[in-house]
C-alpha cells in the first residue's frame, strides 16, 4: 500500500464540503461535542480528569480584603535607629525625656520586639508583642495599644 506523504487537506483545496458530504457533517459545535464546558462530566470526562482535574468541588474561601489586616511591624532594633531621624523631620515630638511616636501615622500596626532599644520613648500603636513591651518599658518608655481603646470604646 501507498504511503500518503500530503495531507488529505492539501488535496481538497477548491472543494465546498471536503469530502464529508453536504448536510452538516463536520460543521457546527456538534462535531467537536458542544461548545464551552459542555459534556465535561459525560463524553469529555476523560479530558476532564486528565488536564482538570480540580474543575469540579469546592475549592475554599478567601476572606475579603476589607476584613483582614495587613500587619507592618517595625523592631525595637529598628525603632531605636530612626528615632532621632524622625525627631529631626519633625514627625515625633519630645515631651521631657522621653520621645513621644504615634507609629499608625508612620503606617506601622505592630511593635515587634528584637533587639535592643535605650531610649525612652512613648509609643501608640495597634498591636505589639510582650517582649517588644517589655523591653520599651525596661527603657523607661512605655506603650499605648490603640486596638485595646478601640475595643473599650465599642
Amino acid at each position: 500500500m501507498v504511503v500518503r506523504k500530503r495531507k488529505k487537506s492539501r488535496k481538497l483545496r477548491g472543494s465546498r464540503t471536503h469530502a464529508w458530504g453536504s448536510v452538516g457533517q463536520h460543521r457546527k459545535s456538534g462535531s467537536k461535542g458542544g461548545v464551552g464546558a459542555v459534556g465535561f462530566m459525560k463524553h469529555k470526562w476523560t479530558w476532564t480528569v486528565k488536564y482538570y482535574p480540580d474543575w469540579y468541588g469546592k475549592h475554599g474561601f478567601t476572606r475579603a480584603p476589607v476584613i483582614q489586616v495587613k500587619i507592618n511591624g517595625i523592631n525595637v532594633s529598628e525603632l531605636n535607629e530612626v528615632v532621632h531621624e524622625l525627631a529631626a523631620r519633625g514627625e515625633i515630638e519630645k515631651q521631657g525625656d522621653l520621645y513621644e511616636i504615634d507609629l499608625g501615622v508612620l503606617g506601622v500596626n505592630k511593635l515587634l520586639g528584637r533587639g535592643k532599644i535605650d531610649l525612652p520613648v512613648k509609643v501608640r500603636v495597634a498591636y505589639a508583642t510582650e517582649r517588644a513591651i517589655k523591653k520599651v518599658e525596661e527603657a523607661g518608655g512605655e506603650v499605648i495599644l490603640t486596638s485595646k481603646e478601640e475595643e473599650t470604646q465599642n
